[in-house]
């Protein structure tokens, strides 16, 4: 393991902690979009048909690469900046892992830290189809 980065639990049990710390869901919607403001602007070469996932309401563009290390390096931006800050609590848990390491970490601590009950039908599909394309990288590269 790279020790460098703290394993995805810790970082899911900072995540639930930090969303805890907030006293109602317009605090936690500004965190969000705080944490999407602080993810790296797409580059323009990974903004295509092919990269943009289906079911989001917003834009939301994906890409992944291998490094040296077999981890998958995410790339992910959205037009939306609740969906923005999605993309930085996924990339926050799942950049830079091994692919084992991402099949085997369930996503229920989305349904812990309330975020299941506080988003849009729409939001809720974008955020699965977020989910679901970097599961689908991951199993692709075990």
């Amino acid at each position: 393991m790279n020790n460098s980065q703290p394993s995805i639990n810790i970082i899911i049990e900072n995540i639930i902690e930090e969303f805890e710390y907030f006293d109602d869901w317009e605090e936690r919607y500004a965190y969000l979009i705080d944490l999407g403001r602080k993810v790296l602007p797409i580059q323009e070469k990974y903004k295509t048909d092919s990269n943009k996932l289906k079911g989001c309401q917003s834009i939301v563009y994906f890409h992944y690469e291998i490094n040296k290390d077999k981890r998958l390096n995410l790339i992910a931006s959205s037009d939306a900046a609740i969906v923005q800050g999605l993309i930085g609590l996924l990339l926050r848990v799942y950049d830079n892992r091994l692919p084992g390491e991402i099949l085997n970490t369930p996503t229920d601590f989305l349904r812990k830290i309330g975020l299941e009950d506080h988003l849009s039908i729409t939001r809720k599909n974008g955020l699965s189809s977020m989910i679901s394309a970097i599961k689908s990288a991951a199993q692709k590269n075990q």
